[in-house]
């Protein structure tokens, strides 16, 4: 999946979390990390893959349940000890998210695996990117991730656009704080 699919399920998730246990909408500093945690696996994996080679698969390490569960508890230990808990549930939604979506794919791929979710104890053979990418079920699924972006768009306008108008608001105070 690409990282707008990812933002746009991470989004969905979360406010659907929001609502059930908070009756609210998304915030904006949970956002933040919601929007880092959608990404959290591809900006870990793929350097470590494709450009150091200390992994041999772009969906291996922060692709795996395992790996993920252990850094979203650490994080989660940390943001409490700061009553933060909320920072933590948005990262961890959002990267458990990302890993499940990766692993769909299973769903019409004879060929594909969800072994990633489960490595170290797994083995993980690499993914072909021009397989990926020349596969006709891959142009659903790349429609799909714009549909999906549409109603996490159409979520967020009904949210009233969280977190915009606080990076409106940053921006206006360092604007008034020029010399």
């Amino acid at each position: 999946m690409w990282p707008l699919g990812h933002a746009a399920i991470g989004y969905l998730l979360y406010r659907y979390s929001t609502q059930a246990r908070l009756d609210d909408s998304p915030a904006f500093p949970p956002l933040c990390f919601l929007a880092i945690g959608t990404q959290f696996p591809d900006l870990v994996d793929k350097p470590l893959a494709w450009i150091l080679g200390i992994i041999h698969s772009g969906r291996g390490l922060t692709h795996s349940i395992v790996i993920l569960g252990a850094i979203i508890i650490g994080f989660f230990l940390i943001a409490r000890r700061h009553r933060r808990d909320e920072y933590a549930i948005a990262f961890g939604i959002g990267a458990i998210a990302h890993a499940l979506t990766d692993a769909t794919e299973v769903l019409w791929d004879p060929n594909s695996s969800a072994r990633s979710l489960l490595w170290p104890l797994f083995s993980v053979n690499p993914p072909t990117i021009l397989g990926h990418l020349f596969d006709p079920i891959s142009e659903m699924y790349f429609v799909a991730e714009f549909v999906l972006a549409g109603l996490a768009f159409a979520y967020w306008q009904r949210d009233g656009y969280p977190a915009l108008e606080a990076i409106r608001d940053k921006l206006d105070q360092r604007r008034f704080q020029l010399p």
